[in-house]
């Protein structure tokens, strides 16, 4: 058996941004990611959190949940056998993942001494990131004059919805809304009916870019000395997604509009291509939900297809010979594949089309994803335990294979103040006296206070 390309190590290496510290302000989902690829990358992420404020959409949709009102919790929002525990924000699904490989401390910013706190955990940190709405840190007194007091070379990424100016700079986003104004969802969904949100594509966008932001930052700094601020727009991240439908209108005046499965190739001659039934399995009670992706983009492909299809009289029609033909005939195609894959289930399938050279795959479930060979063999998902002791789970691990180092999830995802005695103690010098004040007074806590709900 083939061994991980995540754990094959012939020479351990420092990561990347082995020594490099990142105090983390982000929230949501477009930070959040930002800052774990900075933690898979082997900087030390300290995400400061304060036990008096929920941040929206960060450690789940709410603190306290009932394990009744849980009960009606979309899919996307879930806790371990439905249980949201003591402290639910510690395994909230929706979040959880992009906790890993970071350290957690709290602090009540909104109060002169928690000022004076991030100051001083700043002044020993390289890079500052938020994602908030535009003002919300100046009515924290965090700007990047600030920062500089604190140390002179810091980094500081601002990476709000719309940008620091601007019409919407004050426009309060998630990603949805992102989306929405920048055209991309106006481009999802089938040809006439309505836009479809649910997938938040921008998040990830924005997030690796942010992570991208800090890295020619920091080679700017190792070189010059000099740090910098950063400002980043996610919505203009999100454009660099359909671009092309901006130079359709720019050059042509054309206005494109939702194409189902079809590919944005068509007109080049990719066709068919598109998302069509297989034969039911015994997948778990997914019932008729079986689907395989094919796409042709050469008459190569196409004859391939065709053999593997045992040649059938419609498919040898003379229209069908170009690529041309086909975009053109793409509804009879379509229906004619649908015939002849829902035949079939979509492993099997998927594998007789790629031995002939056809760009093919299953449409897998998420169980499917955890339980298939490759994925299994990749380590892409790995087995956690977090501190609340509620068992081991499958959490998903870093983008990047760096086999000479010790990658991959050196931090389960991080509890609410997991790390307060490391940040406080070791990192600040509190006393113990001076610690046990920042308790009663509510800067240190490992969970949230009873009025966040």
């Amino acid at each position: 058996m083939s061994r991980s390309r995540r754990t094959v190590r012939a020479v351990t290496v420092p990561l990347p941004l082995e020594g490099v510290r990142v105090v983390d302000l982000t929230g949501v989902w477009a930070g959040s990611f930002s800052t774990a690829i900075l933690g898979d990358l082997g900087a030390e992420v300290l995400k400061a959190e304060n036990q008096y404020v929920w941040q929206p959409l960060t450690r789940g949709s709410r603190a306290h949940p009932t394990p009744e009102e849980v009960k009606n919790y979309p899919s996307t929002i879930c806790f371990p056998n439905n249980d949201p525990g003591e402290r639910s924000w510690n395994y909230c699904s929706l979040f959880v993942g992009m906790f890993r490989n970071k350290r957690s401390f709290t602090v009540d910013l909104r109060r002169p001494e928690g000022r004076e706190i991030l100051g001083r955990v700043i002044a020993e940190s390289d890079v500052v990131i938020e994602n908030s709405l535009a003002g919300t840190m100046e009515k924290l007194g965090i700007t990047y004059e600030w920062l500089r007091e604190q140390r002179d070379d810091i980094i500081f990424v601002r990476a709000s919805g719309y940008g620091l100016s601007g019409d919407y700079s004050d426009a309060r986003v998630l990603g949805i809304h992102l989306e929405s104004v920048m055209g991309h969802q106006m481009l999802r969904g089938y040809e006439g009916d309505d836009p479809i949100i649910g997938v938040f594509a921008a998040d990830y966008v924005s997030g690796t870019q942010i992570a991208l932001s800090v890295l020619f930052a920091l080679w700017h700094r190792n070189n010059t000395g000099e740090g910098q601020l950063i400002e980043l727009a996610q919505a203009e991240n999100a454009v660099a997604m359909f671009s092309h439908a901006y130079l359709d209108y720019a050059l042509t005046g054309n206005v494109q509009r939702a194409i189902g499965n079809r590919s944005i190739y068509a007109a080049d001659g990719v066709a068919p291509a598109g998302l069509y039934p297989c034969l039911p399995a015994d997948h778990g009670g997914e019932g008729d939900d079986c689907w395989i992706a094919i796409t042709i983009s050469s008459d190569a492909e196409w004859e391939a297809l065709r053999g593997v299809m045992g040649d059938p009289a419609w498919a040898a029609a003379p229209e069908l010979a170009t690529g041309a033909g086909r975009a053109a005939h793409h509804d009879l195609l379509d229906a004619n594949l649908a015939e002849w894959t829902c035949q079939f289930e979509d492993e099997r399938l998927f594998h007789r089309l790629q031995e002939a050279g056809i760009p093919a795959a299953p449409v897998l479930h998420a169980w499917r994803v955890l339980a298939d060979p490759h994925v299994q063999s990749r380590d892409l998902y790995q087995p956690c335990e977090i501190e609340d002791d509620i068992g081991e789970y499958l959490y998903p691990g870093p983008l990047y294979a760096l086999p000479a180092s010790e990658g991959g999830i050196r931090r389960p995802p991080v509890a609410l103040g997991q790390d307060n005695d490391y940040v406080y103690r070791d990192l600040l010098g509190v006393s113990d006296d001076e610690y046990d004040r920042l308790v009663a007074e509510g800067h240190i806590a490992t969970k949230y206070d009873e009025s966040v709900r």
